[in-house]
């Protein structure tokens, strides 16, 4: 009989961070948490909404991560959006940071995760701002590849 595993906890998307910005390349980070933000992140009480990383002295951080209390914790008292520190290879972040002081670019969350030993893991994209007619522009493409599959749909089905 095969043991029993745990079916992976949920994963927290920013899903409009792919409809404001280009995501030009993705990196994985490891993330630094207490405790208590482990246990909220692996019920799914968190959001990247608004969140954004920044580089500051060699090392890169996570503004504005909101990760709801865990209700059952009383003897550490954590602010849900405080700053957390992102791992990356020294190399990478000397990369992004050249990257990120070009016009425009800015390092957005997509994802938070766990992996299958249990850490905990942010998808970063390196992504440049969309203009309004940008989006029209995917919206428009979206529809169209929409219509193209209702077509095909269509004509095989007997």
């Amino acid at each position: 009989m095969k043991p029993k595993t745990a079916p992976p906890p949920p994963a927290i998307s920013n899903r409009k961070a792919r409809h404001d910005y280009h995501v030009l390349e993705t990196y994985e980070a490891g993330i630094a948490l207490r405790g208590p933000e482990v246990k909220s992140l692996r019920a799914g009480k968190a959001n990247l909404q608004d969140s954004f990383a920044r580089i500051e002295n060699g090392e890169m951080f996570l503004y504005h991560m909101h990760i709801t209390p865990y209700t059952y914790t009383h003897h550490e008292d954590l602010t849900p959006t405080r700053t957390r520190k992102l791992l990356l290879h020294r190399s990478e972040i000397k990369k992004l940071q050249g990257r990120v002081q070009e016009k425009g670019y800015t390092l957005v969350p997509l994802e938070v995760f766990f992996t299958k030993s249990g850490i905990a893991k942010v998808t970063l994209a390196l992504a440049k701002g969309k203009l309004a007619p940008d989006q029209r522009e995917d919206i428009k493409r979206r529809d169209l590849e929409r219509e193209a599959r209702r077509d095909y749909r269509a004509k095989t089905k007997f």
